[in-house]
């Protein structure tokens, strides 16, 4: 009888900036040296930071993964950051840069037009990055509102834009999602 993989799995560890060191590769992608409990020493050439609470609490606790890949499949966690702000300017530097790019939310600053078509909402929007069109498949569940006010929409690849406070929206715009929230 074969033994379980359970057993080969790694076991995540409490990342710090005492066992913890990141860099960029040569490619500039995020590295990571971690020196292990048992006081071992590994590297890895790339790691992908991911927000457990990126809402509520976008700089604390962040997960830090291997990458998903063809051959090896889903990354294996590495460890946790509790609190970003425990490591120096330079490694806040680089694991906000890598979260950024992952968590890129546009914030809509104008709705140009919203219009439904068999269940779907077209929309037409200027953001902080720009022009930008979008659908949304459910409105009912791809429309979230924060208890400050913020809502996300979602489209329908999974994209996320945001509308930091509705009321500074102008009025036009205000009255085209104002049913949806």
């Amino acid at each position: 009888m074969q033994e379980t993989a359970l057993f080969d799995k790694r076991i995540s560890i409490p990342l710090t900036p005492e066992n913890a060191k990141f860099s960029l590769s040569a490619g500039g992608l995020l590295s990571l040296s971690v020196t292990k409990p048992d006081g071992t020493e590994e590297h890895f050439e790339r790691v992908i930071p991911i927000r457990a609470f990126p809402i509520t609490d976008p700089d604390c606790y962040i997960c830090i993964r291997e990458p998903d890949t063809k051959r090896n499949g889903k990354g294996e966690e590495i460890g946790m950051i509790e609190r970003m702000a425990d490591f120096d300017e330079r490694t806040q530097e680089l694991l906000l840069c890598e979260l950024d790019r992952r968590y890129f939310t546009p914030e809509i600053k104008k709705i140009h037009s919203l219009h439904e078509k068999f269940g779907y909402l077209y929309f037409d929007v200027t953001t902080n990055a720009g022009r930008s069109e979008f659908i949304m498949a459910n409105p009912s569940g791809s429309f979230r509102t924060l208890e400050d006010g913020r809502v996300f929409m979602y489209d329908i690849d999974g994209n996320c834009f945001c509308v930091t406070d509705p009321d500074a929206l102008d009025k036009a715009s205000r009255k085209k999602i104002e049913i949806y929230l």
